[in-house]
């Protein structure tokens, strides 16, 4: 076949209907505005009604698209949000996002916050998926996408239960891949690298006051630890889940993708 007579697949999702989780903000919500903009019903999940319904009032067509209030410090709220869902219809794209936990050494780590993380990820994860692959089957169609982080490849400083609990979701999800394949269904990882969101304000906050040096000295070194020389955006995260979310990316599954502007060292 020669490229003037391959049929190319389109990045478009008209007819799809994606889950995305934490989408008021950074990360979930450019995921969300760029899944819309590609044609898909996106429905909203997070904890906050009043930011969910602006979150869903500032993507195309906002009509379109609907929301759903869910707290993933509780799977059973998140397994009753979710059959909500799939009960009225099914779900083609999950996209799986959620906020880490607060950083610290992993030798002064509490037992309960290990608990605490692998529920508010790993175990709401798995509910989530579950709840969606019968439509994904029946439907022939399936993307299961995971915004974890780059500690999968390269543990982070000072990130220890985020490490530990990040490492468990993306072998989660390899094995996920390896068994919904056969169904037309893809599981893939999302990267993010330092990107400018909430999270990444915490994160740099928390430094300046334990080392007493200024927030922007400490932004400035993250940026120049970065191949781009820069901190990343939500909205170019969201481009990359976009695409393997998309049927253009039918042939990429369980794989991890490092959206960071080349800062980590392994391949």
């Amino acid at each position: 076949m020669t490229l003037e007579t391959q049929e190319w697949l389109p990045v478009d999702l008209t007819g799809k209907t994606a889950v995305v989780c934490g989408s008021t903000q950074g990360i979930g919500f450019a995921a969300a505005q760029h899944l819309a903009g590609l044609g898909a019903r996106v429905l909203l999940i997070a904890r906050n009604a009043e930011r969910l319904h602006s979150a869903q009032a500032s993507l195309p067509n906002p009509e379109r698209h609907a929301t759903v209030q869910a707290d993933f410090s509780d799977p059973t709220d998140v397994q009753r949000a979710i059959a909500e869902i799939t009960e009225r219809e099914p779900v083609h794209i999950l996209v799986n996002n959620t906020g880490g936990p607060a950083g610290g050494p992993i030798v002064d780590a509490d037992i309960q916050a290990f608990r605490n993380t692998f529920e508010q990820h790993l175990v709401c994860n798995h509910l989530l998926a579950q709840a969606v692959l019968p439509g994904m089957k029946d439907a022939g169609y399936g993307r299961i996408i995971n915004v974890i982080s780059t500690s999968v490849k390269q543990p982070l400083a000072n990130l220890g239960v985020s490490n530990t609990i990040r490492g468990a979701v993306a072998s989660w999800a390899k094995t996920w891949a390896n068994e919904v394949g056969a169904f037309g269904i893809t599981v893939n990882n999302v990267l993010p690298g330092a990107t400018n969101t909430a999270r990444l304000d915490q994160i740099i906050s928390a430094k300046a006051d334990k080392t007493g040096r200024s927030e922007t000295e400490i932004r400035a070194q993250m940026a120049s630890a970065v191949p781009l020389n820069r901190t990343g955006n939500p909205e170019e995260v969201g481009r990359a889940i976009a695409f393997l979310a998309s049927p253009s990316a039918s042939y990429i599954s369980g794989i991890n993708l490092p959206v960071d502007g080349g800062r980590t060292s392994s391949l």
